[in-house]
């Protein structure tokens, strides 16, 4: 028999994705070789909030229980790393707040690839603002905030 064409080979992974499967016969299509590099990132990539929901180049999102990015102004995404200018505000400075919150610098990374996505599970929020520093224990937090990712 002859060998299955890329294009059976490809209906064969669909089929098995969509949940049927084959009688388990050993000439399944088998992947070998090095992983794809990081930078060739397949597939939509999303930051999910805390809520979970999914989302892809945000303009503002809940980053912790108390804190959230707003105003977000992309400069990469989809990358292995992720970079945005905004504002972040948080319950921890009511009733001080700045009005439009602290300039912020967002940076996701550690993406976490599953079957056709991927999933930023680190961020890093700096800001610098010289009339407002943020509370030395939430400046802190928001140095390693770990992002809810879907199970697979």
């Amino acid at each position: 028999m002859n060998k299955p064409t890329a294009a059976a080979a490809g209906l064969a992974l669909v089929l098995t994705a969509v949940g049927l499967t084959g009688c388990g016969n050993p000439g399944q299509p088998h992947v070998e070789g090095p992983a794809p590099s990081p930078t060739q990132v397949s597939g939509p990539v999303y930051v999910s909030d805390t809520l979970g929901h999914p989302l892809t180049r945000p303009t503002g999102f809940a980053l912790t229980e108390f804190s959230s990015v707003s105003r977000l102004s992309w400069r990469s995404w989809g990358k292995p790393k992720a970079v945005a200018t905004g504002r972040l505000t948080g319950m921890w400075c009511i009733p001080h707040c700045p009005a439009h919150g602290y300039p912020a610098t967002v940076e996701l990374s550690r993406l976490q690839h599953q079957e056709n996505v991927s999933y930023y599970s680190r961020a890093v929020v700096r800001s610098s603002h010289h009339h407002h520093h943020l509370p030395p224990d939430q400046a802190a937090e928001l140095r390693n905030v770990r992002l809810p990712v879907p199970e697979p």
